[in-house]
């Protein structure tokens, strides 16, 4: 069932993926689908889509953050969990305070380490699957399957990261298309080959109750160096989407503040790095407020639904396009908005209420303290 949820995440992705790389072709501006939807749309639809961008991204740094303490707590089990996430976040704001270069090549090495400790951990368990514990397929029926790919569309939603940092692209009309491509593709080929070997050799029920399934998973080979290598594999890929995350928040904050719909004040570049220090600041700052929460599965949902809306903005934004800039027929972004709308309706309550409150920050924020600060823009 897991399987067929991270599929149906997977496919219900594409039709978001595909909206988004039409916008990027024909606007390739800082600001991903809120630079879209302000010019398509409305600057209020645009300020939703960036608010709701960022609050979702916050939710995801604390999610990875959380997630790379629970790896890290089974090679050091005596550091809180908490403790250990607060301090990765604070490492990575660092590594991006001091420039976009040192971060990519960063990124591009830890990147390229996860992806091969992901295929460590496909080849190395395959020999050791119980096919016993694939049975019973469907144990909770197709609300299950889709309650878990609304949970599961979570790990797709990096897709239109770039597209936040567009002007920093090299011909952003190709090259951003053919990313959210490629990563969406190779994304999905990884994420059930792992998702088939983890339940082969753990079953869902324990892996339901683990805060590191795959070091978990990987420990009914028996082997306890293969374990330290998903370990530190899983601490790699955290760490990877953390250093994305921040980055991208960052710059929409940035781009919200050029154009004057948050704080001018974040609009700022440092005098010797040339990064946006202020809104990187504020950016961590929200991040580690937001572990506060501490429950892993609560973050993931609050960022999903969160995201979900941002990519129900996009696809409507792509049924704007002109139609001579239109690289798919209208009923791909039609199938998106009606896709993310069915996801949200599987997510808890808490989520719900978490989601709408920070929805309704930034309507008010929008409503009434941009006004404000364009009134008095020395304030």
């Amino acid at each position: 069932a897991m399987i067929v949820s991270v599929l149906i995440a997977g496919f219900i992705a594409i039709f978001s993926a595909m909206s988004v790389s039409e916008l990027a072709a024909y606007l390739p501006e800082e600001g991903g689908t809120y630079a879209y939807a302000q010019q398509l749309i409305s600057p209020f639809a645009g300020f939703i889509a960036g608010w709701i961008w960022i609050f979702s991204n916050i939710f995801v740094g604390a999610a990875v953050s959380l997630g790379f303490a629970h790896y890290f707590a089974t090679i050091v089990p005596v550091v809180p969990v908490i403790l250990i996430a607060t301090v990765i976040c604070l490492l990575i704001i660092g590594t991006n305070y001091i420039g976009l270069k040192e971060s990519v090549l960063f990124n591009n090495l830890l990147v390229t380490l996860k992806i091969l400790i992901l295929l460590f951990f496909v080849a190395f368990g395959l020999g050791f699957i119980n096919p016993g514990n694939f049975s019973p397929l469907f144990p909770e029926g197709p609300v299950g399957v889709l309650s878990g790919a609304s949970l599961i569309f979570f790990a797709y939603t990096g897709f239109a990261r770039v597209t936040i940092m567009a002007e920093e692209v090299k011909d952003p009309e190709d090259t951003i298309p053919r990313s959210i491509y490629l990563a969406l593709g190779i994304s999905t080929i990884l994420y059930i080959l792992v998702s088939i070997v983890a339940i082969g050799l753990s079953g869902a029920p324990a892996l339901a109750q683990s805060g590191s399934p795959l070091a978990d998973a990987i420990r009914n080979t028996g082997s306890p160096g293969a374990v330290m290598v998903i370990s530190l594999g899983a601490m790699i890929a955290t760490a990877s989407v953390l250093l994305t995350t921040i980055m991208g928040i960052s710059r929409i904050i940035f781009s919200m503040g050029r154009s004057q719909d948050l704080p001018p004040l974040l609009n700022r570049l440092h005098p010797r790095y040339r990064t946006p220090h202020y809104a990187i600041a504020v950016t961590g700052a929200c991040m580690i407020a937001a572990l506060l929460l501490a429950d892993l599965t609560l973050v993931v949902a609050v960022s999903t639904l969160a995201m979900l809306v941002y990519y129900l903005i996009a696809n409507i934004t792509a049924l704007r396009l002109p139609v001579e800039h239109r690289r798919y027929p209208p009923w791909i972004p039609a199938l998106g908005v009606v896709s993310c709308i069915g996801l949200i309706a599987f997510l808890n309550l808490h989520a719900w209420i978490i989601g709408c409150v920070g929805l309704l920050k930034g309507i008010t924020w929008f409503v009434f303290g941009r006004k404000r600060a364009l009134a008095h823009p020395a304030g």
